[in-house]
């Protein structure tokens, strides 16, 4: 089974949690979009766990990003004469004391994790997209990273989006919007009774984790939901 997710926090027992209610196993693969860190206490553990696994991929969120560019910073500053060892301990104090078993390789890997993930069915970005005026997409490609990762648009619920894909996104918890820490679920124009990913025009995955201990994660096979909780 494929399954999407996002926004899991630094929140590693309750993002465990949720792997083991959907029963992962090696055989499945699991799309996390954006924002395993910050916020929740175990950032840098929950990093290490996602980007260990080869069926799991890892798309950038804005955390990630400024992550990045923070790191970007410390190597810049020290182009001239580089040190590594120095430029380590500045970019593991960014995650306080549990960023001490960070290593320069997971810096790298982070570096590889795209912008954006496709299928012909569904595309997942942390943000959102651009639209055209007749609600279209443009594709990621074509448009800017910052967009992808930073802004708030795309969450709107007056949104007219259409197209034949599927976008699944996180970036605003869903309790902003509902007041429920659940998916929100955007069915295509006319579609009245959806039964697959092709018959929803978007779908928002973040509920919020680091706010009420609540994670949620779609299996885009049968569009189902699945929710755990640490209370």
């Amino acid at each position: 089974m494929d399954y999407v997710l996002s926004d899991p926090h630094g929140e590693y027992e309750l993002f465990r949690a949720l792997l083991d209610a959907i029963d992962f196993g090696d055989g499945d693969k699991l799309i996390v979009v954006g924002d395993v860190l910050d916020k929740g206490g175990e950032s840098v553990r929950l990093l290490h766990y996602v980007l260990s696994h080869p069926n799991i991929l890892l798309v950038l969120g804005n955390h990630e990003y400024d992550f990045l560019k923070y790191c970007h910073g410390v190597m810049a500053r020290q182009e001239d004469g580089f040190d590594q060892d120095a430029a380590l301990k500045e970019i593991r104090a960014y995650f306080g004391k549990e960023g001490a078993s960070l290593e320069w390789s997971d810096v790298e890997r982070l570096e590889a994790c795209p912008l954006y993930y496709e299928t012909d069915d569904y595309l997942c970005v942390h943000a959102g997209v651009r639209l055209r005026a007749d609600g279209t997409m443009i594709h990621p490609k074509d448009t800017e990273e910052e967009y992808l990762v930073y802004d708030r648009n795309f969450k709107r619920p007056d949104l007219h989006v259409r197209g034949e894909k599927c976008v699944l996104f996180g970036h605003t918890p869903t309790r902003y919007l509902t007041g429920r820490d659940e998916m929100i679920f955007y069915p295509r124009d006319g579609v009245v009774a959806p039964r697959s990913i092709r018959d929803y025009a978007r779908i928002h995955l973040d509920c919020g984790s680091y706010l009420g201990k609540t994670l949620g994660c779609l299996c885009v096979d049968n569009c189902r939901a699945y929710y755990a909780s640490l209370y």
